[in-house]
């Protein structure tokens, strides 16, 4: 079971130069249980007597199939968004000026026409937790916005229970405690719901500010919206027989914000939860145009004068960064210090070089990139595409950045490193012809030819310590390819695999599973090479094709498909242990061995899938 919270930051900045004028916000969330809209949403959304100015819409659960759950990919967004929009405050006309989506968590931001002017800096953002950060079940979406001259975040997120954290991106619990379901009904039947509040997990947690310091919620003066029977008031009737909790809740933190209402909407029987809706007025200064701009010619004209009198200049406390020992998805970072040794406020960017798209090469960036900070965190990270390169010779950590000074001179700052090939991000064919580990050959580039008389390794060696480990002693892992294992193992293994010590895979199951899969979505060529992407579609369908089809792949490339397919065989023979099936390996297998050269859609996801259970299944060879 998980929670959902909508939490709003308003910045209001007090300023002699601004006026406050109010405006309305309607805040609303939703936890929809995968189901489609069935019924208007007017009651929830158009009940207030007068239009708000804004609307910020939460849903939760809007999608529980398992293509949302694997790719993010989901019909019902439209579905749900045209039910939103269809079902606003009639008496105005309201514009979308975005909609943020994590799997089932989307967050969608309508504003007044005549607002919409006023509008600016309007920033998205997306934080999931799951197996190697695609499988967004749990988290939280966000958008930021400036209105007038004020700064906005709404932030909606759907959190796991049994768990506490501080931060609200973390799991976080806020059932009723101390309290039976009968103890609970009673008070609710009694309207009691000042006392049932106070056993309130959530409340409890603001109270002694373990959690959303400086957060404010509004008086719950309605009942539980979670759990009822689907279609229905009654409460759950199902086996467990869920207590009733206030899951769906708004918090608020800002100055100059009251609240008009905080309430339910028990009319909308679509989900096991019943939507929550608050309309907040907050006071939003507006510029004063004619003080603001006799301020403004004033501040030009001392800038202007300082400009005569100085140019910008900075001290490099380090002039130069070597970053040493450089590795597959491990984060070093440095920082660079500048010392204002001039009489004016200094302004930096980093700029391009001639014949340069961006001002750094892209394992290196720069933090932030302009501004007027003092310190600039550099930062190296070499992921999937940017291995290859590096792994092959091909490109080294050497870059110079250039920094430039508003209306002053540029710097120039190199960036030095070591990287240490991996077999991530390394392709099958040049790891087959590598007996000894990676690093002790020195890379791709240094790899000695074999010798005629000399056999390539079927398959590479690191594929098949993995896949190895898994089968001695995790064929019956609960959850296994579905839990993510710990980055700090992760880098274990890597080193395990790039140097062969120690001569054992170190790491929970998870975290070998997970290493396996990172392997396989950093190979430059996948398994079914590119040139086979639309074979593979085309034949689907037919399990014999299919066979066909990968018959035909480079002798390595077969070799791997057939292993991996065969161990996976091998964990379906214990589903009833490790909770696996055919969908689920299929779902997450077949978007790593057959990857779209291009960006790929829904249809073509499916067809990939399709194929690759044909080698999944009982007597596939």
């Amino acid at each position: 079971m998980f929670k959902q919270t909508v939490i709003v930051f308003i910045s209001l900045v007090p300023n002699s130069l601004h006026s406050p004028f109010c405006f309305s916000f309607f805040l609303g969330t939703y936890n929809v249980n995968g189901q489609p809209p069935k019924e208007s949403l007017s009651p929830w959304l158009s009940h207030t007597p007068n239009p708000p100015d804004m609307y910020c819409v939460g849903f939760q659960e809007l999608d529980l199939s398992k293509e949302a759950f694997f790719f993010n990919d989901t019909p019902k967004e439209m579905e749900w968004t045209k039910a939103v929009t269809e079902a606003l405050h009639p008496d105005a006309k309201y514009a979308l000026v975005k909609l943020v989506r994590l799997v089932g968590i989307m967050l969608i931001f309508y504003v007044k026409k005549e607002h919409a002017e006023f509008i600016s800096d309007v920033e998205a953002e997306t934080v999931g937790t799951g197996i190697m950060g695609r499988m967004g079940n749990k988290g939280a979406v966000a958008i930021r916005f400036r209105f007038h001259n004020s700064d906005i975040c709404v932030v909606n997120s759907h959190l796991a229970c049994y768990v506490f954290v501080i931060l609200w991106i973390g799991d976080l619990n806020y059932r009723i405690s101390d309290l039976d379901a009968d103890n609970v009904k009673e008070l609710i039947s009694k309207k009691e719901f000042e006392t049932l509040h106070s056993y309130d997990q959530l409340k409890r947690q603001i109270d002694e500010e373990a959690v959303f310091v400086g957060f404010v919620e509004g008086e719950i003066d309605f009942q539980p919206t979670y759990k009822y029977d689907t279609g229905s008031d009654l409460w759950d009737t199902s086996e467990k027989c869920r207590v009733p909790a206030w899951c769906d809740r708004i918090l608020w933190r800002g100055k100059n914000i009251k609240q008009q209402h905080y309430q339910s909407h028990m009319a909308l029987k679509t989900s096991d939860h019943k939507p929550v809706s608050s309309l907040l007025v907050a006071g939003i200064k507006r510029i004063n145009t004619e003080a603001y701009k006799k301020t403004f010619e004033e501040i030009v004209r001392n800038i202007d004068k300082m400009e005569n009198e100085c140019i910008p200049s900075v001290t490099l406390a380090k002039q130069e960064f070597h970053f040493k020992d450089v590795k597959y998805m491990q984060h070093q970072a440095a920082t660079l210090s500048l010392f204002n040794d001039g009489q004016v406020p200094c302004q930096f960017e980093f700029i391009q070089k001639p014949n340069e798209s961006t001002y750094c090469k892209p394992w290196l960036t720069a933090n932030p990139p302009k501004g007027g900070s003092v310190e600039i965190e550099l930062e190296v990270f070499v992921n999937r595409s940017t291995a290859p390169d590096l792994n092959s010779g091909k490109e080294q950590i050497e870059d110079i950045l250039v920094l430039h000074l508003e209306r002053g001179k540029d710097y120039f700052i190199p960036v030095t490193g070591n990287y240490l090939p991996s077999c991530y991000g390394t392709s099958i064919h040049s790891l087959c012809h590598m007996r000894e580990p990676i690093q002790d050959m020195g890379g791709v580039l240094e790899m000695p030819l074999l010798s005629n008389t000399e056999k390539p390794l079927d398959i590479p060696k690191e594929l098949w310590m993995m896949v190895d480990h898994l089968f001695r002693n995790a064929i019956k892992q609960e959850d296994i390819f579905q839990q993510p294992g710990l980055r700090s193992e992760f880098a274990d293994i890597r080193d395990c695999l790039d140097t062969g010590m120690p001569d054992s895979l170190p790491g929970s199951n998870h975290s070998v599973a997970e290493a396996l899969l990172l392997f396989l979505d950093a190979l430059p060529e996948p398994v079914v090479p590119f040139s086979f992407y639309q074979q593979c579609l085309e034949s689907c369908s037919n399990a014999s094709q299919c066979e066909k089809t990968i018959s035909m792949l480079p002798q390595c490339h077969q070799n791997v498909f057939n292993y991996l397919a065969a161990f996976l065989r091998e964990l379906l023979k214990n589903s009833a242990v490790n909770r696996l099936d055919v969908n689920i390996l299929a779902t997450i297998f077949a978007s790593l061995l057959l990857r779209s050269p291009t960006k790929q859609d829904l249809a073509e996801k499916r067809k990939t899938q399709e194929f690759f259970q044909h080698f999944l299944t009982q007597g596939s060879t």
